[in-house]
């Protein structure tokens, strides 16, 4: 492939993992360990991933278990969770950190899914942004001795690469869609 069009294809796959890695954070009323990648604690000074600072594992269904490497950190990370916008109620009890997701009601899972197309459509525009950028650098280039034919080849490439990313952003908006209307 051209490497003028690489560039502009590891953009766009970029910015699919990054749309990808948002929605993992999404709860969609089961356990995901990746909700609480966001979230730091202050570990001698440093703000630090709670999974580089306890073990998280999902015992059940509905429930995340934090387990810290030291006992001084149960308080940071219980205030952690609480600080942020996860809207759930860590239990502690002394060893354990235990986050008990509730049921969604079908309310909360239709905006969830709004919330996710919308993410989607986000998306999409950052990846036609791209389309746009790398067009007007093939335009600048007839200028630099390059045949109209060529570039409208580069062009065409382009707009091939959108489309299969707009549709690989689609799949990924459908099944989380899917994953959050399951009961």
């Amino acid at each position: 492939m051209d490497e003028r069009i690489q560039k502009y294809e590891d953009k766009m796959k970029k910015t699919l993992g990054s749309f990808e890695s948002e929605l993992a954070t999404i709860r969609a009323g089961r356990a995901n360990p990746h909700i609480l990648d966001k979230l730091t604690v202050d570990y001698y000074g440093s703000p630090t991933p709670i999974q580089q600072v306890a073990n998280v594992t999902v015992p059940e269904a509905r429930m995340i278990q934090i387990q810290p490497w030291e006992g001084s950190l149960i308080k940071k990370i219980e205030k952690a969770i609480l600080a942020s916008d996860l809207g759930l109620n860590p239990n502690n009890d002394g060893k354990v950190i235990r986050l008990v997701f509730p049921e969604l009601t079908e309310e909360r899972r239709k905006q969830l899914v709004k919330d996710v197309k919308k993410k989607g459509e986000g998306a999409k525009v950052a990846v036609r942004n791209i389309r746009r950028d790398a067009n007007d650098s093939f335009k600048k280039l007839v200028k630099q001795d390059v045949s109209e034919d060529e570039v409208k080849d580069l062009n065409d490439q382009i707009q091939k690469l959108t489309d299969k990313f707009i549709k690989d952003i689609d799949v990924v908006v459908e099944n989380k869609s899917k994953e959050i209307l399951t009961v």
